[in-house]
């Protein structure tokens, strides 16, 4: 669905309204919306054409890691569904090598799940640590991470986390140093939890994305913009939002995807599925890592435009990954009805 010129028109003054307007965090939304009262509407994003355009050829002379490698950072006692998901996925999708970082607890239970799998059991918990160890023990953890964190091509962060305290100060590390090494990241599940509450994690970094649910999506709105979630212009409310946290981009997931990295706004709404089990928002955090690693190289790589309004890759990244979920999804469930798992969807990825 392309946007009529009329609505073009609305699009380019509300983006000049959000450049030009001052006031605090969160002030640009609310001023827009008394100075200009029309809604603005997402381009539906041409998905199909996206995926063909960043998709990298099966090339015989490329070597292993070319097409991708990708690290999650999650996994603990509690949850080691969420890591395998979202890194299984990512090899899926065809990333060439897929990482797990987890907690010692986590490491053998998910390598029991793949062979296929590089699983570090290297982050630590409070519970197993001493007070006058943490420090220690921290630079450990990220010493660990950071030997391998010029080979990846984008990070995966919240999968199965958790919220100890000790750990997500060791992500914080971990994020710290990933954004210095220009490493893009998407951030998920705990990992949200994370940034929602440190923003200055993924502030103006545009190598970041953040792929809220209604709940997440919720806390990001409140702690950001100090307004409550406007459904009636969702479009206009994430684009502030992204361009309140300097640019990240945003996947805010919906019955519609909706997506903006802070100068446009983008939905895929092609149909996925009404089974909502969960595990499906880690499916879509590996596939947007490695669909936006391509999309880095497709862009990087040449001049022609991968999509006609847009050439940021996380963008680009997140449209694909976007869809190719829902399409896995969907036939997951013609196959499967109510009865569909995650693990049923991962097994349609890529399937037409």
């Amino acid at each position: 669905m392309l946007v009529s010129s009329s609505s073009s028109a609305v699009l380019r003054r509300q983006l000049f309204l959000i450049r030009c307007l001052g006031g605090g965090v969160g002030q640009s939304y609310k001023k827009i919306r008394r100075v200009n009262c029309s809604s603005m509407v997402a381009m539906e994003a041409d998905a199909e054409h996206v995926i063909r355009k960043i998709t990298p050829l099966l090339d015989p002379t490329r070597h292993k890691g070319q097409a991708g490698k990708v690290a999650v950072i999650g996994g603990c006692r509690e949850y080691t569904g969420a890591p395998y998901f979202a890194a299984i996925s990512a090899l899926k999708i065809g990333a060439d090598l897929s990482h797990v970082f987890c907690t010692k607890d986590a490491a053998a239970v998910i390598k029991s799940y793949s062979p296929e799998l590089i699983v570090h059991p290297v982050l630590e918990e409070s519970y197993n640590i001493r007070d006058d160890e943490k420090e220690s023990v921290s630079a450990k953890v990220l010493a660990e991470v950071v030997k391998w964190m010029e080979r990846f091509d984008c990070l995966v962060v919240g999968p199965g986390l958790g919220r100890d305290p000790f750990l997500l100060d060791c992500v914080s590390n971990i994020l710290r140093h990933a954004r210095q090494s220009n490493v893009p990241m998407v951030i998920d599940g705990d990992g949200l939890f994370l940034v929602t509450n440190n923003l200055d994690l993924v502030s103006g970094y545009s190598l970041a994305v953040l792929t809220p649910n209604v709940n997440e999506y919720k806390r990001l709105i409140e702690k950001v913009l100090n307004c409550e979630v406007d459904n009636d212009d969702a479009s206009l409310q994430l684009l502030s939002l992204a361009r309140s946290i300097g640019g990240v981009t945003i996947l805010r997931k919906g019955k519609s995807d909706l997506i903006s990295d802070g100068e446009i706004v983008k939905s895929v709404s092609m149909f996925g599925s009404p089974r909502r089990c969960g595990g499906q928002g880690d499916i879509l955090s590996g596939s947007v890592a490695v669909f936006s690693s391509w999309a880095r190289q497709h862009v990087s790589s040449t001049k022609e435009s991968a999509d006609c309004n847009s050439q940021n890759p996380m963008v680009l990244g997140s449209v694909a990954g976007s869809a190719l979920v829902r399409n896995a999804a969907s036939l997951a469930f013609a196959n499967n009805k109510r009865a569909t798992l995650t693990t049923d969807i991962i097994e349609c990825l890529g399937a037409r």
